[in-house]
């Protein structure tokens, strides 16, 4: 159960720091569309895409910033290797590994809107948005690797069950804008 985390990134436009509002999505066996690769270690992939674009304004010496971060699914490129899931307990835990992945992206999505809400652009205000996107999706990207190595891509259950309370918490405290 690993995750490749992708991010895409779409720069265009340029007006006031607001966000979309993202429902939290539980996955399902369904979610996984995409063609199982032959691996060893790997039963399931998850991959999801974290984009944003804005409109901005200038108002006086500094730039009104419109955000709209997406998170995405990718279904086709999330796969599930069925022929290896031997058991409905089974399937509830690789579920259960992989919404981690999700989640993890979820919480970088939000994290990145409270920050470009948070910021008062200036004139350098496209190089000051892709400096916040780069640390934060370095920060989540580093997330996803330590979640990985510390549960042993769900083969450590103790490991697995700290991460599913820390996300549990996250969730439910996940500060809003």
């Amino acid at each position: 159960m690993r995750l490749i985390y992708f991010t895409l990134l779409g720069l265009f436009g340029i007006s006031y720091a607001s966000a979309q509002t993202q429902q939290f999505h539980q996955l399902t066996a369904d979610d996984f569309k995409g063609m199982p690769r032959s691996d060893q270690f790997t039963v399931a992939y998850t991959n999801c895409s974290i984009s944003f674009n804005y409109q901005a304004r200038r108002e006086r010496n500094y730039y009104l910033l419109d955000f709209n971060v997406g998170l995405t699914l990718n279904n086709y490129k999330s796969w599930l290797d069925r022929s290896r899931v031997t058991s409905p307990s089974l399937l509830a835990e690789v579920l259960k590994h992989e919404q981690g992945h999700y989640t993890i992206a979820y919480m970088e999505q939000q994290e990145l809107l409270r920050e470009f809400h948070k910021t008062v652009f200036y004139a350098n205000y496209q190089s000051a948005a892709q400096a916040i996107f780069d640390r934060i999706d370095a920060k989540y990207k580093q997330l996803n690797l330590d979640y990985d190595a510390d549960t042993q891509h769900m083969q450590n259950r103790t490991q697995q069950q700290s991460w599913d309370a820390y996300f549990k918490k996250r969730l439910m405290y996940m500060p809003q804008e």
